[in-house]
């Protein structure tokens, strides 16, 4: 902890998620280093934790920086499918409005976070967690692969230690603990587990438990072979399950295949289009979602389109063939008056990189 402070100062934030994770920020006292708490209010959280909240900030003095997921995509979400979709259909959609894209705005600007997972918090997802390393799904400050440190202080560290920690130091904990709660998440997907079931038994109990993870450690899931490789290149969700749409701007046109197929054929464009040719279950797709649906919105009425095709699955070798798909996402700009598109070179896929290539083509 006293390292990842140090090495990043004000870049770096602990993320707290009202559980016993908060043995992180003990630790961060402990070292006298001014340390940047943040947490993911989904909206959806048990009384006792926004209480506990309130306690850890007036027993450390500090101000937790709390994100919120967008108001107009949650509308959307329980609108179409109701509040409690995710009983249904998985947790990943509902985690990834209430959860993920609140982190990766929270991310976007840091260079580095520590989160409190443990290697025996989830063996089946966890079990290789190491204590620092490179973000394998978020981008920080500086955009692109690889701008993103994750530290993971307590990785090794088992949970009986950690309890026997926070008692030691007298250290505030969520109430629900006490109610047989060990993994706490939002109030309709966690509940208290029986004496001698694993922790995370009590998270999303109607699924199967190698899913258990809602999108924030998303890296942690093992990949089949043929999809593990660092470009995203397999041809069906890694997990096997069904993956939720990305890139959902109004301002964005999804293409067909015989959409793209008229747009790579015309030579005479009425307008320049830029095109980011994805697979929703691809972890680097996901990771440029929110910068992705920005730069439609700042498009918007500019002369510029901004479009999305699926090139996954029966699309791909087309992709491959005319489009210079090599790896997801890759993104193309189609000139006004070229009927040959151009492929974005960078692995930097921030608003500001992607309007940077615009503004040197249009």
């Amino acid at each position: 902890m006293d390292k990842a402070l140090e090495k990043f100062g004000n870049d770096i934030a602990i993320a707290f998620s009202g559980a016993e994770d908060v043995a992180l920020i003990e630790y961060a006292h402990l070292t006298g280093r001014p340390y940047r708490v943040f947490s993911l209010d989904t909206g959806r959280l048990n009384p006792e934790t926004y209480q506990f909240f309130d306690t850890v900030e007036k027993h450390y003095g500090i101000h937790i920086e709390y994100m919120f997921p967008d108001s107009v995509e949650v509308q959307a979400l329980v609108r179409s499918k109701g509040l409690f979709s995710f009983y249904e259909d998985g947790h990943q959609e509902c985690c990834r409005v209430r959860k993920v894209r609140p982190l990766r705005r929270a991310l976007k600007g840091l260079r580095a976070w520590i989160t409190g997972q443990r290697k025996d918090q989830s063996p089946g997802t966890r079990s290789e967690v190491p204590v620092v390393q490179v973000d394998p799904v978020f981008e920080g400050l500086d955009g692109g692969a690889g701008s993103l440190v994750k530290w993971n202080p307590v990785a090794n560290v088992e949970g009986v230690d950690v309890w026997n920690f926070l008692r030691a130091m007298n250290v505030p904990v969520n109430s629900l603990h006490s109610q047989g709660y060990i993994s706490i998440g939002c109030e309709p997907c966690t509940r208290s587990v029986l004496p001698g079931q694993h922790e995370r038994e009590g998270r999303w109990w109607w699924e199967d438990a190698k899913a258990k993870e809602c999108g924030l450690h998303k890296g942690n899931l093992k990949q089949e072979e043929g999809q593990a490789n660092g470009n995203g290149n397999g041809d069906a969700n890694p997990n096997g399950t069904a993956t939720a749409d990305i890139f959902t701007s109004q301002n964005l046109v999804t293409l067909s295949r015989p959409g793209i197929e008229n747009l790579a054929r015309l030579e005479n464009r009425q307008e320049p289009w830029i095109v980011v040719l994805y697979a929703p279950w691809c972890q680097f797709c996901q990771a440029m979602e929110a910068s992705y649906d920005e730069l439609a919105n700042k498009l918007a009425g500019s002369g510029v389109k901004v479009g999305k095709f699926r090139a996954d699955g029966e699309q791909k070798e087309y992709a491959q063939k005319e489009l210079q798909l090599g790896s997801f996402p890759t993104i193309l700009f189609f000139p006004k008056h070229s009927s040959r598109p151009i492929k974005y070179p960078s692995e930097k896929r921030d608003v500001d990189s992607l309007m940077a290539f615009i503004n040197a083509l249009r």
